[in-house]
């Protein structure tokens, strides 16, 4: 049986390639990594990208696509996105965001960097700009999370009808949850460039 005939199939053959390469790794180069930490940058990772992609989804796919379905007198309208893949995406997209800050704080708690990155390098040496840069990304991916479960998640209830409300309630929804959403895409270009840049000691 073909493993990338299913999503499912798809995923664990990339785990399971993932695995070895970390096993031949660990190996071939015994104390250079903790498994630990190799563990949580993964899940954070893999998290995140789960995350901002779908972000970009949204913004860049979705959005347009049910704009340009209303438009269309014609044609079969956005019920079936609202309906089957709105839904979906957004439960992947929520918890994807909670797995990413939580993965990233417990690596900065347990390498004794939680403080040091939510206080933007305060209690560093001076001239370390690690803490300074990777708590600049560690804020505004808190601050990205509180824009999904606060204002965009429950305002897109109202929206796909899983809670009622009022017509006006729902035009005030939409403008909510846009505004939220995209305020998290703007934000994502910064948070990226200080997550990877902290780690070279620059933003990238």
């Amino acid at each position: 049986m073909n493993p990338l005939k299913t999503a499912t199939g798809t995923i664990i053959s990339g785990l399971v390639i993932a695995v070895v390469i970390a096993l031949i790794t660990e190996l071939s180069l015994p104390g250079e990594a903790s498994m630990r930490n190799a563990i949580t940058i993964w899940t954070h990772v893999a998290a995140g990208i789960t995350w901002i992609g779908l972000l970009y989804y949204f913004n860049f796919v979705q959005v347009q696509s049910l704009s340009e379905a209303a438009a269309d007198e014609g044609g079969p309208g956005g019920a079936g996105i609202t309906k089957y893949v709105a839904p979906r995406a957004l439960l992947w997209f929520r918890w994807a965001a909670l797995v990413t800050w939580l993965s990233g704080a417990f690596y900065l708690m347990v390498n004794g960097e939680l403080i040091n990155a939510f206080t933007l390098g305060a209690t560093s040496p001076a001239g370390d700009s690690y803490g300074l840069t990777i708590g600049i990304g560690a804020w505004m991916g808190t601050i990205m999370l509180f824009n999904v479960w606060i204002l965009i998640w429950p305002n897109q209830k109202k929206i796909l009808g899983m809670v009622e409300a009022t017509a006006e309630q729902i035009a005030s929804a939409k403008s909510i949850a846009l505004m939220a959403s995209r305020t998290n895409t703007m934000l994502s270009i910064p948070m990226l460039m200080s997550m990877v840049g902290a780690h070279h000691g620059y933003f990238m």
